[in-house]
């Protein structure tokens, strides 16, 4: 089944909020900023590394009663 994984494109995380937290992670996302400027370069094994990093931050912080979802991003509007 992993053969197939490299067939299709790994998605941005991205959640359009992009904010730092007190350690440099997209509060949104979870990305570090080495993570979301190299984003498009790397390759889906990377990728899927850097998802599986997230996954990990987030859990973390769920567990130490630190990350609550927001309804709406905290970023203000363009327009």
């Amino acid at each position: 089944m992993s053969e197939q994984l490299e067939l299709f494109p790994v998605p941005s995380p991205c959640r359009g909020i992009c904010q730092a937290d007190r350690l440099g992670y997209c509060t949104g996302c979870l990305r570090s900023r080495d993570e979301r400027y190299n984003w498009g370069r790397m390759s889906n094994a990377q990728k899927r590394e850097v998802l599986r990093l997230c996954r990990q931050r987030y859990l973390r912080a769920q567990r130490a009663g630190k990350r609550d979802e927001p309804d709406e991003p905290e970023q203000p509007s363009l327009f």
